[in-house]
């Protein structure tokens, strides 16, 4: 079975600042993508660039800030976005694929699973999808917020070996490289490491939302899947060849061990988002953290959100940590009514109820 690769471009790459996309990087890309499938390894690219794209289209010098007036910047972008891309695979007889993708389109499990199929399909056809989010109807409750967690979630649905996001720097250092000129660059860490948070930082960039630590956490995010992610410089000549050729020094290997999770805890732990607490006593953490079982009513203190059956809550202990999170079998109302009783107590007092747990350990991930 031939392995995947999810390779995200940032803005700062795909555009110039001042007249537009920049072409030369997406024909040096697709050169070395070229190659790269040519080694039977399937390429899906993940690529910011639309809204600056519009920006150029308009001839506006600054980033407006409503959402209505990005929407339509995007609109315009995307045209000119997908038609680069085309036209530099053209050039190798390879076919690409528009993917606009919102976070809605995810956090449903149907449509999750046809974006899955969707994808799968493209790659058994040798089509190269270019997936974005779909800015143009974007709101911010559904945004992904950045092409980083697009680009982690592309990797779970494509169950992909490896992420590799280019970046307009080398690689994750150990501290700000600008800053401190002692800073090294990390050949190599593992998802598990401590350390990894506090080598990232803020991004400096004016046309990209993601920054160091949004990598990071999009890494995190693709370790779910048994997903390696490298970090690299894509000013760098020939960096994709380097990497497929396992050379040294191309940037920040990010491995994992033991992360990964079955595809459907892969979609609750990064396709959902919260939508409510839950606070649990000292014996449901210990269930619920060492003998791996379901979260009964009896376990719950108290509730705070308004959710419905089906929804993602996470659970927390008296110090206000994280335990868990799971998709609830209760509506929040419903559960107010049945909170800290045994199921022997809730059948007396209500007789059918819903079901005797609250989280089904299927469908519940350790935080």
């Amino acid at each position: 079975m031939k392995e995947t690769w999810v390779i995200k471009v940032g803005s700062s790459l795909v555009t110039k600042k001042s007249v537009g996309l920049n072409n030369k990087n997406i024909k040096n890309w697709a050169f070395q993508i070229n190659e790269i499938i040519n080694s039977n390894i399937n390429v899906i690219i993940v690529s910011s660039g639309a809204i600056a794209e519009g920006m150029n289209r308009l001839a506006l010098t600054r980033r407006p800030t409503t959402s209505s007036k990005l929407q339509a910047l995007a609109s315009v972008g995307q045209m000119g976005l997908i038609q680069a891309y085309e036209v530099a695979f053209k050039k190798y007889n390879l076919l690409t694929a528009q993917m606009l993708l919102t976070h809605e389109d995810l956090s449903n499990r149907e449509r999750y699973l046809n974006a899955r199929n969707t994808l799968s399909n493209l790659l058994k056809y040798n089509v190269i999808p270019i997936i974005n989010e779909n800015d143009t109807v974007s709101t911010e409750e559904i945004k992904f917020g950045d092409n980083d967690t697009l680009a982690a979630l592309v990797a779970n649905l494509s169950s992909a070996k490896s992420l590799i996001i280019l970046t307009d720097q080398d690689g994750l250092y150990t501290s700000d490289p600008k800053k401190n000129t002692s800073a090294k660059l990390v050949d190599n860490i593992s998802i598990l490491d401590k350390n990894l948070n506090n080598y990232a930082g803020p991004s400096n960039s004016n046309l990209g939302r993601g920054g160091m630590i949004t990598k990071i956490t999009a890494a995190k995010k693709a370790a779910k899947s048994n997903t390696q992610t490298i970090i690299a410089n894509g000013t760098k000549k020939d960096i994709l060849t380097k990497i497929l050729n396992k050379e040294n020094n191309v940037g920040t290997i990010i491995f994992n061990k033991g992360s990964a999770i079955k595809s459907k805890k892969q979609w609750i732990a990064n396709s959902l988002k919260i939508k409510g607490k839950i606070l649990i006593d000292a014996g449901a953490k210990k269930v619920i953290s060492k003998s791996g079982k379901s979260l009964l009513p009896i376990g719950i203190t108290s509730i705070a959100g308004n959710f419905h059956r089906g929804d993602l809550v996470a659970c927390f202990d008296k110090n206000n940590k994280e335990v868990a999170r799971g998709l609830v079998n209760y509506n929040s109302q419903e559960l107010k009514n049945i909170i800290g009783k045994s199921t022997t107590v809730i059948k007396k007092e209500f007789g059918i109820f819903e079901s005797e747990v609250v989280i089904h350990r299927d469908n519940m991930i350790l935080a």
